[in-house]
């Protein structure tokens, strides 16, 4: 299966002809931007609400069909032994089907690319020689900024020929990156595959190890579901969760690449923190108990504490008559309310109404005929507004959260036979704040305000989420982002191994338990594709310690990748790192200088000192500013072509406790794309040595 260079373009060269195709399509594309240009919708809209709506959507679709100059419109091409129904590809019936990032038809309306995510595209990452889907040949396409110059044949129901790696595949999957994320729409593999087209219905846990392509699959999953389901998803929203905007920023560029302009990005943070502002941190041990699930029941405990039942009946007066509701009955209609553990802000709000229907039963018994509006009128009655203040008051969500963290008495009252004294004295402020505006809110703080907020009064539910990095959520950040798909799916990417934080999860059924999602399909990758096999093995000494019984990363590549461990006297481990970063930026791709934290502004010196200029985490890379220095703590989900690693044992020592630096560790080893240098003056750790 030898791949063919462009060589000449004559009309029997097979390359011409399919460079002659990409041309035809640029151009066709470019007319279908140029037809979505030129829509005029002055005498099709009613009012200037639907023009703008309509005007909206006209121009995402112009952004939609921009033609990225060194994105390919199209990587392969697919030939069917029999002609295809229409209805599977694309409204296009025929024998052979570019397969490309987004649908292009001509000015007949006929496809020239079919969408990687249309039925007829499925068997470029699905056949095989045991299960050819009817493909008679497969043809993958390279490129070369952008240009198309060469192609690769698989012919899958050819018994002569030999099956071997696709040359062009491996080296898409191995390309030097500069700039950010990119898609793997060219290079999805039969196990991603199934997981990128598993259903809307459904929510799907990824386990996979560096490299497997769990952050891609998860992306292009939303692509496909958008592709899938876009009338649906469109009307309920979707949602990518990652871990800092650092990483989000290195993501942000795959789904508009495929298209997809409307999904949002966020970390938890984002989420919870619309009514107060984050400004404080909270000890390791308060962090931990603040992300227990057992909160959540502290929570209710102390938001139903303010439901008192009634000594009073409540008189109503209407004129010349007064009608009167004994305690008892109200009291019936309060028990009703809390047996039926509804949101306590619509039990508030339901309240009011019980009372005033109680009132016009007895209006009715009375032989008068009342209808639904002096039912409103009654529940607005300053008798039943006061007794319902008194009974059920309206609680803010920010208020209950302070209080429960600077009174001892009423966290005690709640906490009881949930948490432990030690537990309790851990979370409560030794300077309590006077108020919201003036506390000093932790993220923690600001998860348990969300909880509350969410117990008061329904959180809305998007249609889909996806949670990158899920391990190193806790279990309240679990129900928080749960609340945000408590009625759509999600799709949960992470790594067991890979849990830096004091609460990060320890096993993915109970992280889907926390999230709601008890019933998801986990899926586990193995198979990498981007850490060199070097690098991952020597990474994977750490997870008997780390993460016992995972099963290790094994790298697919043909290419076995550089691996460096050097010793240095320790007044020369500047010295060693910025010569090492040197040596790395003599090869192509970008270079990330690994460290502890608080080794950072000691490099950043050593940097400058040697007049290297350096990026930040999720600044781009360009081909004249390649090299990005990055602390252990931002490291993870980011890829580097080569990584300089400095002192192993300072990103250990970095860290609470020693399972979690050596996780920390086994992130920042993992980060490498073509080759890993690991520069160290104090001992590695014993797993390392």
């Amino acid at each position: 299966m030898p791949a063919h260079e462009f060589e000449s373009d004559t009309t029997t060269d097979p390359l011409a002809h399919e460079r002659a195709h990409l041309a035809a399509s640029r151009a066709a594309l470019r007319a279908m931007r140029e037809d979505a240009q030129a829509l005029d919708i002055r005498d099709v809209t009613a009012n200037w609400v639907n023009a703008a709506v309509l005007q909206a959507q006209i121009d995402e679709r112009i952004k939609s069909l921009a033609d990225l100059a060194h994105t390919p419109l199209f990587f392969g091409r697919l030939d069917y032994l029999h002609v295809v129904g229409a209805e599977e590809a694309e409204g296009a019936e025929g024998e052979e089907f570019y397969i490309g990032r987004r649908h292009v038809h001509d000015a007949q309306g006929d496809p020239m690319v079919i969408d990687w995510r249309a039925p007829v595209s499925q068997p470029f990452y699905r056949a095989s020689r045991k299960d050819p889907l009817d493909v008679g040949r497969r043809r993958r396409f390279g490129y070369t900024g952008g240009d198309l110059t060469a192609y690769e044949d698989e012919h899958l129901t050819d018994p002569a020929e030999a099956e071997q790696t696709s040359k062009l595949l491996q080296a898409e999957i191995e390309r030097p990156r500069v700039g950010p994320m990119r898609d793997i729409v060219a290079t999805i593999q039969p196990e991603q595959d199934e997981i990128v087209r598993s259903e809307l219905g459904g929510t799907v846990c990824v386990q996979g190890g560096p490299g497997t392509g769990k952050t891609a699959v998860g992306l292009h999953r939303v692509a496909y579901l958008l592709y899938a389901h876009r009338e649906r998803l469109a009307r309920t929203g979707t949602l990518v969760v990652g871990p800092n905007q650092s990483f989000l920023h290195y993501i942000e560029q795959v789904l508009p690449a495929l298209g997809e302009l409307e999904v949002k990005q966020a970390t938890v943070e984002d989420l919870v923190t619309a009514q107060i502002e984050v400004r404080g941190t909270d000890e390791a041990p308060a962090a931990v108990v603040k992300g227990d699930a057992r909160m959540a029941e502290v929570l209710r405990r102390a938001l139903r504490s303010h439901v008192t039942l009634p000594t009073e009946p409540v008189m109503v007066v209407r004129g010349s008559r007064r009608w009167r509701v004994p305690a008892y009955e109200i009291e019936e209609m309060v028990q009703e309310l809390l047996a039926r553990d509804m949101r306590y802000g619509a039990a508030h709000e339901a309240l009011p109404q019980r009372i005033a229907h109680a009132v016009l039963v007895r209006m009715e018994q009375s032989g008068e005929a009342p209808d639904d509006r002096v039912q409103n009128s009654v529940a607005r009655n300053p008798a039943v507004k006061a007794a319902v203040k008194a009974i059920w008051p309206a609680v803010d969500p920010a208020k209950l959260v302070l209080r429960l963290l600077s009174d001892a008495e009423f966290l005690a009252e709640h906490a009881e036979g949930l948490l432990s004294e030690d537990e309790q004295k851990a979370i409560l402020w030794t300077k309590p704040a006077r108020s919201v505006k003036t506390a000093k809110w932790s993220a923690a703080d600001a998860v348990l305000i969300d909880e509350a907020g969410d117990l008061v009064s329904r959180t809305h539910s998007l249609g889909h989420v996806v949670i990158d990095e899920a391990q190193d959520l806790s279990p309240m950040q679990y129900r928080a982002v749960g609340r945000r798909c408590s009625t759509g799916s999600a799709t949960v990417l992470g790594d067991l191994a890979q849990g830096t934080t004091p609460w990060s999860t320890q096993s993915w059924e109970q992280a889907l338990h926390h999230l709601g999602k008890a019933d998801a399909l986990v899926e586990e990758l193995t198979a990498g594709f981007r850490v060199p096999r070097d690098v991952i093995a020597y990474a994977s000494r750490l997870l008997p310690v780390i993460s016992p019984g995972l099963t290790p990363v094994e790298s697919v590549r043909e290419s076995p990748g550089s691996l460096s461990v050097r010793e240095v006297a320790s007044d020369a481990l500047d010295a060693a790192v910025v010569a090492a970063c040197e040596e790395s930026l003599t090869h192509e791709g970008s270079i990330g200088l690994i460290a502890a934290d608080a080794r950072i502004p000691a490099l950043a010196d050593a940097l400058t000192a040697a007049g290297h200029t350096y990026l930040s985490p999720g600044q781009e890379t360009t081909a004249e500013s390649r090299l990005t220095l990055v602390p252990a703590s931002l490291a993870k989900g980011l890829e580097y072509d080569y990584v300089v690693l400095d002192e192993p044992a300072a990103v250990i020592d970095g860290e609470p406790d020693e399972r979690t630096g050596l996780r920390r560790l086994y992130v920042a080893l993992t980060r490498a794309v073509s080759g890993l240098t690991v520069l160290h003056a104090t001992p590695l750790p014993e797993e390392l040595a």
